[in-house]
């Protein structure tokens, strides 16, 4: 704790380990992601009995203390929640955006929106596809890993036909520049040509990382810039029977299935 801090939060922060971290419970509440859920509580929208709380690792007593985020009140949820949605190109993976842009949750019933469902990780607003929504912190937190993620697979239209060093580059990992300057090597993808005409081929590919925009600076690395990017499957997950703009519940096997395949992926580093 810094010195700036009241006694409340300076309380709040010496409550014993036996405790939950705000972030998780903010996370398991289906306020946001984990991650996202830090950088609220940074930001200094997070209420704990009327204090706000900007320190991370601050611990509360979910049955005690009361929270709020921007003035509303936030509790846990007993139904968790696990949806499967086919997003279309044009809308933006958060739950809010500032720019008022439409976002997934808008492709949903308030009925759902209600149980404080997020994306499990983010599509591009110009990449269409397969996208998980959930109100379960661990689920969500599980599945978007950096180091165990789940396989992705995606359909990308690119400019030209990409030769056999091409291929090759992409399926032993490519440097690609970050935004900050550095450059980073992506891991070995599965990719194959699936078809191609005059002037593009579509490309499948899967990853077992989800870094911003990665699949489509991999395949500008190249020398492919992507035409057109769609998700068509996570894990064993496909889009079968899900029109764009549609969602569905996933079964409580799907639910298993991919947990499972998590497993197995972080059994294997």
């Amino acid at each position: 704790m810094n010195s700036e801090q009241s006694p409340e939060q300076k309380q709040a922060s010496e409550q014993s380990t036996e405790g939950v971290r705000l972030a998780r419970f903010l996370a398991h509440a289906g306020v946001a992601s984990r991650r996202h859920a830090e950088e609220i509580i940074h930001a200094g929208r997070v209420q704990v009995n009327g204090q706000t709380i900007t320190t991370q690792g601050v611990r509360i007593d979910p049955d005690r203390d009361q929270v709020s985020v921007d003035g509303k009140p936030v509790q846990l949820s007993s139904h968790k929640v696990y949806i499967m949605i086919n997003k279309p190109a044009g809308y933006v993976s958060t739950a809010y955006d500032p720019q008022q842009r439409p976002t997934v949750l808008s492709l949903v019933p308030p009925e759902i929106r209600q149980l404080r469902v997020y994306p499990v990780g983010r599509l591009d607003i110009d990449t269409s596809g397969l996208l998980l929504l959930t109100n379960d912190g661990d689920f969500a937190l599980q599945l978007t890993h950096p180091r165990y993620s789940t396989r992705k697979h995606y359909e990308a239209v690119v400019q030209g036909h990409p030769d056999a060093f091409a291929l090759e580059s992409l399926r032993h990992g490519v440097p690609i520049r970050e935004d900050d300057g550095g450059t980073f090597r992506t891991s070995p993808a599965d990719v194959r040509v699936l078809r191609q005409d005059e002037k593009e081929s579509t490309l499948l590919l899967t990853l077992h990382e989800g870094h911003k925009r990665q699949v489509r600076r991999m395949l500008r690395a190249v020398g492919h810039p992507v035409r057109h990017l769609q998700r068509v499957g996570v894990g064993t997950l496909t889009l079968k029977g899900v029109a764009p703009g549609k969602w569905r519940n996933l079964t409580e096997v799907e639910v298993q299935q991919l947990m499972k395949e998590h497993s197995k992926n972080k059994g294997k580093n």
